[in-house]
This record gives C-alpha cells, structure tokens and sequence, in this order.
C-alpha cells in the first residue's frame, strides 16, 4: 500500500512564497531611484525589467490558474515610472495573491494547468516555478547592489 505525506501545507507554501516576496520588496527598496530603472551589469536587465517580469507572472499566473485562463504573458503592468508606484504596485500584487490563494484547493495543486497558453504543468509546479524564478532575479539585484557599495538585505530574513 502507498500513502501520500504532505510534506508543507498549502498555507506554508503561502507563508513562504510570501516570505521571499517580502524580501524582493526590500531589495527593490534598497536601489538608488536611478539605478532601479538604469544600472545592470554584462548586458542582464535593470533591477525594474527584472521586477516588471515578477509582477506580471505573480498574481497574474496566479489569477489565470485560478480562472483556468490560459492568456499569453504579457509584460504590460501600465506606466510605472517611479520606484514607488512599483513598490505599491508589488504591495497590490500581494494582497491579489493572497486573495487567490484562498480560492484554490490542495487537490487543485496535482491538476495541469496550460499556464500562459504555453507550460503545461502541474499546479504546484508553476507556483514552485514562480518562486525559483524570484529568487533567480532577486539574486540579479543583489550583485547590482553589492556592485553599487550597498549591503543587500540578508537572505534569511524574510518576515
């Protein structure tokens, strides 16, 4: 006989997603103005392409898992032109993701979903992905920082 452990619950995988998204926050609030929407390093992209791309998978993947819509990516998160309104907008992204969150069932995390009309994976496989893929490029704004003479936020600390 073979018997499923679940290894983290649904509202621990949250708290962590969640945990890594406030640490994002804090690198973005760690940038220069100018050097948020300006300075990269070997031709990778500004910190603000970088946080572009985590806001329009976060709580837009998110939405379409929920909705079982398979809209293509899309990078337009509407004129953001200061690193505040990306903060406020981060925040917003947030809370949208804690809404939808409610909205989905630990079953639901086995189900394939066709994220973005174009990756077609278990549930928890996207999510699982929307976290790697916010550390890959939080790492990205830590050398920019580390670069620039700042001390970024301590990985750890992630409350």
């Amino acid at each position: 006989m073979t018997t499923t452990a679940q290894v983290i619950s649904k509202e621990n995988l949250l708290i962590h997603w969640q945990g890594h998204r406030t640490l994002t926050r804090r690198v973005i609030e760690a940038f220069p103005e100018k050097e948020f929407f300006e300075f990269s390093i070997g031709g990778m992209r500004p910190f603000s392409k970088l946080t572009t791309e985590l806001l329009s998978i976060a709580a837009p993947a998110l939405k379409g898992i929920v909705n079982r819509d398979t809209q293509p990516y899309s990078e337009e998160i509407g004129e953001l032109t200061t690193k505040a309104q990306f903060l406020q907008k981060w925040d917003e992204a947030t809370e949208e993701i804690n809404r939808l969150w409610d909205q989905l069932s630990v079953e639901e995390f086995s189900e394939k979903f066709n994220l973005f009309g174009q990756y077609e994976f278990p549930i928890i496989d996207n999510v699982l992905y929307f976290i790697d893929n916010e550390i890959h490029h939080r790492g990205q704004g830590y050398v920019y920082l580390r670069a620039l003479g700042i001390e970024p936020p301590f990985f750890w600390e992630r409350g």
